[in-house]
């Protein structure tokens, strides 16, 4: 029963996201709801300008749609899903703020920074405290030992640094045509069956919605991208893979399944420290897919090899999961 609902979940969402794409990128491209570019980026994404953004409500109502649907299949939506779709909704909600500023009111930096943390530091706490009424667990486990430790009243600091962190993490990783969307799809395939191990099914079809949905985007994303997903999307994603990390109890273990998130982030800060302490720079532009890209790798390349990395980190955290 349940794989076939698993099955059914992702054919849904991604044929909704397909369906939903090619009525929804003219609508953008007339609202001229179009790219900007920093004139300091390569100079090879200078042509993308003008190319529709935002998309990523797009990838949320397929989300939505098909999560809601597809676990009222064997069940009635539970607890988990609708946190799940809560912290989902808040950060895209965020990140439609934010592209709709620079966008339609033409302020190029969004949100401010302030306003920003802000509100993602409330959509965690929201999390949080809904988390701690029904008594969830405060210890975080350590990966390849027996070992855990209880945060107790500081694991509500966790849980806000988790979620501000890889939602911005994964917003950093969003630079290149179908890079996000094929290292978040793999990231979010591993949490999948991460959770179907433990039997926590509404967990898994989210996962498995949030997969089809991306590799449905990924058709008009992939390079060259006929639709970027902006903030919208990927603040939405960062905020999702961090909750479902919690909620499986894996939160360190998401340090491996999405590694490419925590590298792009690594080389932003490694990149801004050296420049403030030095005056020079680490890498050639920061996040790193961008210094490959400028040190003469074409872009395809770029993100293929990300792939690649992704679902490595992924194989070897499900093997450390699931077998070790």
């Amino acid at each position: 029963m349940m794989e076939r609902v698993i099955l059914f979940t992702i054919l849904m969402s991604f044929l909704v996201t397909v369906l939903l794409s090619p009525l929804f990128i003219p609508f953008l491209r007339k609202l001229k709801f179009g790219q900007s570019i920093r004139d300091e980026g390569p100079k090879s994404h200078h042509k993308k300008k003008g190319t529709p953004t935002m998309g990523g409500i797009i990838i949320l109502l397929s989300i939505i749609v098909t999560t809601l649907t597809m676990t009222g299949k064997y069940s009635q939506p539970g607890l988990d899903t609708y946190l799940l779709l809560l912290v989902t909704f808040g950060y895209g909600l965020l990140g439609f703020l934010d592209d709709f500023i620079k966008i339609a009111l033409k302020r190029n930096l969004g949100l401010t920074s302030k306003q920003k943390l802000l509100g993602q530091i409330v959509i965690a706490l929201i999390f949080y405290f809904v988390l701690k009424r029904f008594g969830f667990d405060t210890a975080v486990e350590i990966p390849l030992t027996n070992w855990e430790l209880d945060l107790g009243p500081f694991y509500a600091l966790f849980l806000v640094f988790w979620l501000v962190g890889f939602s911005n993490a994964v917003n950093l990783t969003d630079g290149l045509d179908g890079l996000l969307s094929g290292t978040a799809a793999i990231a979010f395939g591993a949490f999948a069956i991460l959770a179907w191990s433990q039997s926590q099914y509404d967990i898994a079809v989210f996962s498995v919605a949030v997969v089809g949905a991306l590799l449905g985007f990924l058709v008009f994303n992939a390079h060259p991208a006929k639709v970027f997903m902006g903030d919208t999307g990927s603040l939405a994603l960062g905020g999702a893979i961090a909750a479902i990390a919690i909620m499986t109890k894996m939160e360190l273990m998401l340090l491996l399944v999405g590694g490419i998130f925590v590298i792009e982030t690594l080389s932003v800060i490694i990149q801004v420290t050296s420049f403030k302490l030095t005056g020079k720079r680490v890498f050639k532009m920061s996040p790193l897919h961008h210094h490959y890209e400028l040190s003469g790798w074409s872009e395809w390349r770029v993100v293929v090899t990300f792939w690649a990395v992704g679902l490595l980190f992924a194989i070897l955290g499900i093997y450390i999961e699931v077998w070790v």
